[in-house]
């Protein structure tokens, strides 16, 4: 009788926490991607399309892997190891058990919810050509953007896609997009297509072709083109998504070829993963590049350990920017080999990880990244990493925990926290010093440099409304940054309200108010969202980062930058179930003095007042 009580109160907890916050997926998204700091570091549409699929097609926590998991980008390692342990222990009967999870808070559950189901554990069985096609999802997109019209005098200003997807259970995916950029022309036209295989036969575990992504270890060696950089998430530094997985964009990233992993299992504590790959494209336009790729990984109880190898070669020798102090480092020449060795292993509170690799070039190149995560108890996460990139390591296609964009001559160590045991409260936040024995881009020296980023965020949060308060001071080179944001948020029924402010100082000043007003209409499928943003960041090293929702798969991160005002409007309509529209108008003001003093050369005759105007529209057909 208590027990039957007890799940009958979390559940009337749980449902009250998904009832009265109501937040749409959309929300939920835009929470998520408001959590990083280095937006260049993240592949926004990739993780947008992957989170709309899960929402599709969700998670059996029953039935899943860590692999899996890690696609829940808020979700940290040790959470991840908790919901496995929790049902290789007693599997999932409801939803509601995911309060059973210490390391789960309310407003975690609430993310965490619209990605994951619960059913009863079943067999893996082979998949039939006929359950394919009959039981699959199609989605056909079409997209057409006219991008800064007033600009666009005399030149096509208009941006169209075209893209499809094909969806079985995420065991068999398939899809391709093609797109015409603002003002290109045929010859110009992006394509991509790709296509992966999950679990289709003994020992197969994934096969993957076209457009592709690879990540292994910390990323030392090969890991995607964007990644998870620092974010509010502090205890996911240093995590990669490992494995071979498709790449959806058309923006000729990532790779294009052809992989493959094959598993063996020793009942449920023991596996084995052999992975291979190959990768043709272009270099710069002009060149072949070849990359053969190969990781063992094995994983026994809470031991895992890698090997990875890659050899790129080239059609000609490579001679990037010969005349930059910058990339004097960088390799030059025809072939280049890059290994690396990685572990981690969790024990309790306790989760170390750590790779290190070397890099041929002029003279062999070596770089290390250790770090472990700590859980004094639940509710409290630290993370302590350091790590160290020589000069001479330079490697392309490796995408590690890094200050710079690209890995080679750094040193540093990270310290974070995030405190969630204080009932309604989060507190989070991280340190970061780092040393740069010599030039850097960007940087207007060419000395030793010692940089900082400190970042410190609170969070109130109750069932229907939240407050955020974030604090970030950093120097690189001899540019000082301080930044704050605080925002409101707060929903019921089908409204929504978000209130942002920012201010930043760089030798000026930058302020930016936004307030964002959603309605989603419970009679009609109609959902609609409003922006009125108001700027001051005259200066182009105060400009200001805010997310903006666009169409689905479409995301945008403009640089609010100068006098002015900005405002956007987006629309869904669920015409019908298998088919919707997507509607973005959005227009940013300056003010006209600013606008003459910073383009002498406008004279003022195209338009009383300086403007710029996108239109984006998609329409979505699903079966």
């Amino acid at each position: 009788m208590q027990e039957f009580l007890y799940f009958c109160t979390m559940k009337m907890i749980l449902a009250l926490i998904l009832l009265v916050a109501n937040l749409s997926l959309d929300e939920i998204v835009l929470d998520i991607f408001n959590t990083a700091t280095e937006f260049s570091e993240v592949d926004y549409e990739q993780l947008q399309t992957d989170l709309y699929a899960l929402n599709e097609n969700p998670i059996d926590l029953n039935n899943t892997s860590d692999e899996e998991l890690q696609q829940l980008y808020f979700l940290s390692p040790h959470q991840i190891d908790d919901i496995l342990a929790y049902a290789d222990k007693h599997p999932f009967e409801s939803l509601y058990e995911l309060r059973m999870i210490p390391s789960l808070t309310d407003y975690e559950i609430r993310d965490l919810i619209p990605f994951v189901r619960v059913s009863a554990r079943t067999p893996e069985h082979n998949i039939y050509a006929r359950e394919v096609f009959t039981q699959a999802k199609h989605e056909v997109i079409t997209r057409v953007d006219a991008r800064n019209i007033e600009a666009f005098e005399g030149t096509d200003p208009v941006y169209a896609q075209a893209r499809y997807r094909f969806d079985y259970k995420r065991k068999v995916r398939f899809g391709g997009q093609l797109r015409r950029p603002v003002g290109g022309k045929a010859e110009e036209l992006q394509y991509g297509v790709y296509l992966q295989l999950k679990d289709i036969a003994p020992h197969v575990h994934t096969i993957v072709g076209g457009n592709f992504q690879a990540s292994f270890g910390q990323g030392l060696v090969i890991a995607p083109v964007f990644h998870s950089g620092k974010s509010m998430y502090v205890a996911s530094a240093g995590q990669q998504k490992n494995g071979l997985r498709h790449y959806s964009s058309a923006d000729g990233e990532g790779l294009h070829g052809a992989g493959g992993t094959f598993r063996w299992e020793w009942g449920k504590q023991t596996r084995l993963d052999v992975s291979a790959l190959y990768s043709m494209n272009r270099y710069k336009d002009t060149t072949w590049h070849h990359a053969v790729g190969a990781n063992i990984t094995l994983r026994h109880k809470k031991l895992e350990l890698q090997l990875t190898g890659m050899e790129h070669i080239y059609s000609d020798s490579i001679h990037p920017y010969r005349n930059a102090k910058y990339n004097r480092h960088y390799f030059r020449g025809y072939r280049q080999a890059v290994l690396g060795a990685s572990v981690r292993y969790n024990y309790g509170w306790f989760d170390l990880f750590g790779e290190f690799a070397a890099s041929q070039n002029k003279e062999w190149g070596y770089g290390t990244i250790v770090g472990s995560r700590f859980y004094p108890t639940d509710g409290v996460s630290l993370i302590a990493l350091y790590r160290y990139y020589s000069p001479w390591f330079d490697n392309e296609y490796g995408y590690a925990f890094s200050e710079s964009s690209r890995l080679g001559d750094e040193n540093g160590g990270y310290l974070g926290f995030d405190v969630t045991r204080l009932k309604n409260w989060r507190f989070s936040g991280y340190g970061d010093v780092f040393y740069f024995s010599g030039y850097k881009y960007g940087l207007g020296n060419d000395t030793a440099t010692i940089g900082y980023d400190a970042l410190a965020n609170i969070a109130y949060i109750r069932q229907n409304w939240r407050i955020d308060t974030r604090f970030r001071a950093r120097q690189k080179g001899n540019t000082s940054t301080y930044s704050a944001r605080a925002q409101f948020e707060w929903s019921r029924g089908g409204w929504s309200l978000r209130t942002t402010a920012d201010a930043n100082y760089v030798e000026s000043y930058g302020v930016s108010l936004a307030q964002d007003i959603a309605y989603s209409f419970t009679r009609v499928p109609l959902s609609l969202r409003l922006r009125l943003q108001a700027f001051d960041a005259r200066e182009w090293n105060n400009r200001i980062y805010l997310y903006e929702h666009d169409v689905l798969y479409a995301f945008s991160i403009p640089a609010t930058y100068g006098l002015g005002g900005r405002a956007y409007f987006c629309l869904k309509w669920q015409i019908i179930k298998q088919l919707a529209i997507y509607l973005r108008v959005s227009e940013t003001v300056y003010d006209r003095k600013w606008y003459m003093d910073k383009h002498p050369k406008w004279d003022g005759s195209k338009a009383q007042i300086p403007t710029r105007t996108d239109v984006h529209f998609l329409l979505r057909a699903t079966l």
